[in-house]
C-alpha cells in the first residue's frame, strides 16, 4: 500500500539522541576519549570563568565543535553553526539538548583568547597523546620527522614593498577594480627582506623545492611515533629562519620534557635532514639518525655502521606513514590553507586538527583489535 505524506507534522515528539546514534558508530569511541580528556581539563576551565554572571556556552562544547569541524571538513564556524541546529549526531556529540539548537558563530571568536587559544589547544593535544600512551598505542623510543607547507590566508597581491614605494601602483589598481584589482608585478623581484604581506605579515614567500611555485605560507613540522603512526608533536614555524632539521631537534627535546618516561633512541627522516648539524644534534642526544642519505655526500656520524642495520631499514620503511598524517590534515582536516590570519591562530587550529587525527586513529586501532 502506498504511503501518504502528512500535511501537518506532529506537534510533540520525544527524541532520545543517544538512542539515535548506532551502538557501533565510530564517534562513540572518539566521544568516550574526548570526554575523558575534557574531564582532566575541567579544573582549568573553572579558573578561566567567573563564578557569577550569565552562563556561557560550555567550553567542552566549543572544543568538541573544533573536532567536528576537522572530522567532517567543515570549512567555517558559520557553516558549522548553521548545520548544528538540525544535525542530531553533532548535537549528541556535543552533549547539547535538541531544544537548545545551535549557537551563534561569533561565540568562537569571542572565546578565542579564553578557551580556544594556542595554550589550551596545546594542552588538549598533549592530553590526547598522553591518553594514547596510556592505551599503549605509541612508542617512546622511535620517531619520524617531516615537514610541509601550510598556505596562509593571504593573496600574492598583498605582498608589497615594506617601504611603501609601490603603494601608488596598488592604489591605482584598486581604484580601477576594488573587488579584485589586477596588479602587475611582472619584472619586479619580490623577496622577504624587502616585501611583506599586508594581509598576514607573519607569512613568508617560500617554495618547498626547485621547480615549485613560491607561495605565501607557514612551515608545518610533524613528529610521529613509529609504532602506530600517531602524531607526537606539531609546530607551525617560519621555514626560512627555522629550518626543518632545527625544528625536529627542538620538538624531540620538548616531547621528552613534556611526556615523562619518553626515551627517544632513533628518528627517521628524508634526505632533507641529511645535514651535518642535524646528525651531530642527534648524536649529542644519543639518538641514532635514521636519515635517508644523499648520493655522493658524506656526513660525519652517519655511515654504513648505521645504514646497514635492520633498525635503519625499518625506520626508512615506517617513516612514509607521516605522509598519511600530512595528507589527512590537509584534505580532511582542512589545513591545506589556514583559515586564520597569523602564525599563533594557525598553530592553535593545527593542534586541534592533529589531535582529532590521533583520536580517530585510536578509535580505528581499537576497532581493528576487537574484530
Amino acid at each position: 500500500m502506498r504511503g501518504q505524506p502528512q500535511a501537518q507534522p506532529d506537534f510533540l515528539t520525544v527524541i532520545n539522541l543517544n538512542a539515535c546514534v548506532p551502538a557501533d558508530h565510530p564517534l562513540r569511541a572518539i566521544k568516550r576519549r574526548v570526554d575523558s580528556v575534557l574531564q582532566k581539563l575541567s579544573p582549568l576551565f573553572d579558573e578561566l570563568y567567573a563564578d557569577e554572571g550569565r552562563g556561557s556556552i560550555p567550553p567542552e562544547q566549543l572544543l568538541k565543535a573544533r573536532l567536528l569541524c576537522a572530522l567532517y571538513s567543515v570549512r567555517s564556524e558559520r557553516l558549522f553553526c548553521e548545520q548544528l541546529g538540525y544535525n542530531l549526531l553533532w548535537l549528541w556529540f556535543l552533549d547539547r539538548e535538541l531544544a537548545a539548537g545551535s549557537f551563534d558563530h561569533s561565540v568562537f571568536a569571542k572565546n578565542y583568547e579564553r578557551v580556544l587559544s594556542v595554550d589550551v589547544a596545546k594542552l588538549f593535544f598533549a592530553e590526547v597523546y598522553d591518553l594514547s600512551r596510556q592505551e599503549r598505542w605509541t612508542s617512546d623510543e622511535h620517531f619520524t620527522a617531516d615537514g610541509t607547507l601550510i598556505e596562509s590566508w593571504a593573496s600574492l597581491k598583498s605582498f608589497v614593498r615594506k617601504d611603501g614605494t609601490d603603494a601608488p601602483k596598488v592604489q591605482a589598481a584598486k581604484a580601477d577594480d576594488p573587488g579584485n584589482p589586477s596588479v602587475n608585478f611582472r619584472g619586479e623581484q619580490r623577496r622577504n627582506d624587502t616585501h611583506q604581506s599586508t594581509t598576514d605579515p607573519s607569512s613568508v614567500l617560500y617554495r618547498k623545492a626547485q621547480g615549485k611555485e613560491a607561495k605565501l605560507c607557514f612551515g608545518a613540522h610533524l613528529l610521529m611515533e613509529n609504532r602506530h603512526g600517531l602524531c607526537a608533536d606539531f609546530t607551525i614555524h617560519n621555514p626560512i629562519t627555522e629550518p626543518e632539521p632545527v625544528v625536529a631537534l627542538r620538538q624531540l627535546d620538548e616531547h621528552t620534557e613534556l611526556h615523562q618516561g619518553t626515551a627517544p633512541k632513533s628518528i627517521g627522516a628524508d634526505k632533507n635532514y641529511h645535514q651535518h648539524a642535524f646528525v651531530r644534534g642527534c648524536r649529542e642526544r644519543k639518538l641514532s639518525p635514521h636519515v635517508a642519505c644523499k648520493e655522493r655526500m658524506q656526513v660525519p656520524g652517519l655511515d654504513r655502521r648505521t645504514t646497514t642495520k635492520s633498525g635503519y631499514q625499518t625506520s626508512q620503511r615506517i617513516r612514509k606513514r607521516v605522509e598519511e598524517i600530512i595528507g589527512w590534515i590537509k584534505v580532511v582536516g582542512g589545513l591545506r590553507r589556514s583559515r586564520y590570519r597569523g602564525q599563533e591562530r594557525t598553530q592553535a587550529w593545527g593542534y586541534f586538527v592533529v589531535g582529532t587525527y590521533n583520536l580517530l586513529r585510536m578509535a580505528r586501532l581499537e576497532l581493528a583489535t576487537t574484530d
